[in-house]
């Protein structure tokens, strides 16, 4: 493992299990990072192949690295993971012959760690939060060009909610905003004292730029039917997530895909027709154990949750 970029990876020992008896082939992993989960993933099953996706150039560097030992059977692609059937086809494989799909979504540890990345209201750096540096807005840009109703908008769909509003106002007066400390500043002066008492004030904040700035749960929306739709029968698709917003988006796709997406009340046998194409793996949410936990502090908020696409017929 490069040392510039330790990376260990969440409930990676849940996901090989998940993945234990998948089909033989090509797994995605979605979100590579530094390459952890795709490592133990090749090292439990030496039938398997990985795929890895990633927007930031640093970690796709860090998993070549450590994926290198496992030559042709892994391949890095710098890529959105909205962009996950692109890459298939471009690394040659076929839409509806692969093996599984991981997410591991959120930011990862070593991006919050460093300054100039601008994710964290702990460091003082640039107000960036790209996960991808070479292109889009940056959190700068947004703080200090948005509409005020925007800006709240904003806080309100991405985190923060009954101080949105109160918060957007006083961004507006202080402008311009235009590193890290300076908006972790502004926002804690913002907020009344009691609201400063239950942690940092500016951790919701932080976190619905970074969402915004990286349309986080606009590709995720758009990924995981996609993930669903690439699976082979009896392919799993593994999600794991870190707050609300993810974790409801990862739900709502699995349920359609359950589901087949029928409306019919619950109570009575389906009459629209809906055909499921996945089964869930197990009811609700897996949680990281408590030694995990204790391990790596950022395992806390993960829910993890796990499709597995059904046998495909002829109209499926």
């Amino acid at each position: 493992m490069r040392q510039d970029f330790p990376h260990e990876p969440v409930m990676v020992d849940e996901v090989v299990d998940i993945f234990a008896t998948v089909p033989q082939g090509v797994v995605v992993d979605a979100t590579l990072g530094g390459g952890g989960h795709a490592e133990a993933l090749l090292r439990a099953r030496p039938d398997l192949v990985v795929v890895g996706i990633d927007r930031d150039s640093d970690a796709l560097a860090a998993a070549a690295d450590r994926l290198a030992p496992f030559g042709v059977r892994a391949s890095c692609h710098h890529a959105r993971f909205d962009d996950l059937r692109a890459v298939l086809v471009a690394a040659g494989h076929r839409p509806g012959t692969v093996s599984g799909v991981l997410f591991d979504l959120g930011v990862s540890s070593v991006q919050l760690d460093r300054p100039q990345r601008g994710f964290s209201y702990r460091f003082d750096g640039p107000l960036d939060m790209r996960m991808d540096p070479s292109g889009g807005p940056t959190a700068a840009e947004l703080v200090n060009g948005l509409p005020e109703a925007e800006l709240a908008r904003l806080f309100v769909a991405n985190g923060e909610g009954r101080l949105a509003r109160r918060i957007a106002r006083h961004l507006v007066a202080e402008r311009p905003i235009l590193t890290t400390a300076a908006l972790a500043d502004a926002v804690s002066r913002s907020v009344p004292a009691p609201a400063r008492r239950r942690g940092h004030p500016a951790r919701r904040v932080f976190q619905a730029l970074r969402i915004a700035v990286n349309d986080e749960l606009g590709a995720l929306a758009r990924a995981l039917p996609e993930a669903v739709d690439v699976l082979a029968a009896g392919g799993r698709c593994v999600a794991i997530s870190y707050h609300s917003g993810e974790d409801r988006l990862v739900k709502a796709a699995f349920t359609e895909a359950v589901t087949g997406g029928c409306q019919c009340p619950p109570a009575l046998p389906c009459g629209c027709g809906a055909v499921p194409r996945a089964r869930l793996v197990a009811r609700g949410a897996r949680r990281p154990t408590s030694a995990e936990v204790e391990r790596n502090h950022r395992a806390e908020s993960a829910r993890l949750r796990a499709c597995e696409r059904l046998p495909i017929d002829e109209d499926g």
